[in-house]
Formats: C-alpha cells, structure tokens, sequence
C-alpha cells in the first residue's frame, strides 16, 4: 500500500516522511525475513546460502525503512 497509494498505517504515520521509500523497505525485509525463518532450516540440506541472504535482505531493507523515516535533500539550483 505504501509503494502505490503511499498509505502509511497509522502507528507509523507521524514517523515516515517518505512512504514510497519505506515501502520498498517494508517489502525487502519482508522478503528476507521469510527466507531466513521459513527456508533458514534448510540449511542443514545444503543451502546454506538461503539464511545468511535472508538476513542480509532483512537488514538492508531494515536501512531502507530507516531512510524513510529522514527527511529528504532539498533541491539546489545549478548555475547556468
């Protein structure tokens, strides 16, 4: 919702200054959460690449969220 509509839950609202960012944060954590719980024990099968991506999934979109929730950069003319 927050990548198309830019609709924030209400718990959120007051924090996020920019809802598409932290939308596409939401999912990417999202997405690599669900590979470090769901396909994490699968590790022992020999995927043990899957929670070691899941998680980096996790924290990038967790710095993504994060990057949501700052202020952005103001414009600046360029000389002409």
């Amino acid at each position: 919702m927050a990548v198309v509509t830019e609709w924030v839950p209400p718990f959120a609202r007051r924090r996020v200054l920019r809802p598409r960012l932290w939308g596409y944060g939401t999912l990417v954590s999202a997405v690599g959460f669900a590979l470090f719980m769901f396909l994490g024990p699968l590790a022992d099968a020999g995927l043990d690449v899957l929670p070691a991506t899941g998680w980096c999934l996790w924290m990038a979109g967790m710095a993504v969220q994060y990057l949501g929730r700052r202020p952005g950069r103001t414009a600046t003319r360029t000389a002409s």
